[in-house]
């Protein structure tokens, strides 16, 4: 497998707020055996050497390669990102320039527009390889491919595949026969969604499928203060950026209050 994955790319301003990100992105450049790229966007008139970049980074670098572009951090991430063709986008939330503009925003929106390869938000200190991966899912065809593409990038882990269902009308149904119907209809269409053929016997065994009434938003905080997991799971849409599986917020306003690393999965362009 790890033959066939590219590089993983991490963006750094040499600031400890990075070090989280550049850390993990180590770990998983270890973890499947191929090239981590570091990259620091470079201002007009900065001196930022090589080693400067090396000085920060912890553990062994074999396998590391840093990269100095010129340009704005958004605009150059995503450039570096179509010429290298990464597995994986790591970053965190830390401030990338003078005036303020948080990475965490519109900027991880643009370079999910722009970027083909999954970008990886990371929240938490990074101990060990993540143990558990939620998926928030919408039985949608990208919401299959969403959950597939993460499987492949993570292998092993447990998953967590959770579907928020309504009641319409809920304060006109008052038989709990009518709702046990409704969910039991909920049930038949998560198992479908999961009885798919694209899904490899490997993967299912992984799955615990998760159904909870309410709203989409309401079930994912619901779901991840339960459940626990290091690793959270979004679709967005590609030109938009905003977050699919029937999310109603965008991905920003998700990642502000999402406590676990996220792993945002761009949707497949339409020809």
């Amino acid at each position: 497998m790890a033959g066939q994955r590219g590089p993983v790319l991490v963006a750094t301003d040499l600031s400890a707020r990075s070090d989280r990100a550049v850390d993990r992105a180590l770990m998983l450049g270890r973890q499947w055996q191929v090239e981590t790229c570091v990259v620091h966007a470079m201002r007009p008139g900065e001196t930022v050497t090589d080693s400067d970049v090396r000085a920060t980074l912890s553990g062994t670098q074999d396998k590391v390669t840093v990269l100095l572009p010129l340009g704005p951090a958004p605009d150059t991430i995503a450039d570096v990102a179509r010429d290298i063709a990464p597995a994986l986008i790591v970053t965190g939330i830390a401030r990338f320039n003078h005036v303020g503009d948080y990475f965490l925003g519109t900027a991880v929106d643009h370079i999910i527009r722009n970027a083909a390869a999954p970008v990886l938000i990371v929240k938490q200190r990074p101990h060990q390889p993540y143990r558990r991966m939620l998926v928030s899912v919408d039985l949608s065809a990208d919401a299959l491919r969403t959950l597939r593409l993460a499987a492949e990038l993570f292998p092993e882990i447990p998953i967590d595949v959770v579907h928020a269902y309504h009641v319409p009308f809920r304060g006109w149904i008052d038989s709990d026969g009518m709702r046990e119907e409704l969910r039991r209809e909920a049930e038949t269409k998560l198992a479908s969604f999961l009885d798919d053929g694209e899904l490899p016997a490997e993967l299912a065994a992984r799955i615990v499928p998760r159904l909870e009434l309410g709203a989409p938003d309401e079930v994912l905080a619901r779901s991840i203060a339960a459940f626990t997991p290091d690793l959270a799971v979004l679709g967005s849409r590609d030109r938009s950026g905003l977050a699919q599986a029937a999310l109603g917020s965008n991905t920003s306003a998700l990642l502000a209050w999402i406590a676990a690393d996220t792993l945002v999965i761009k949707k497949a362009r339409e020809d």
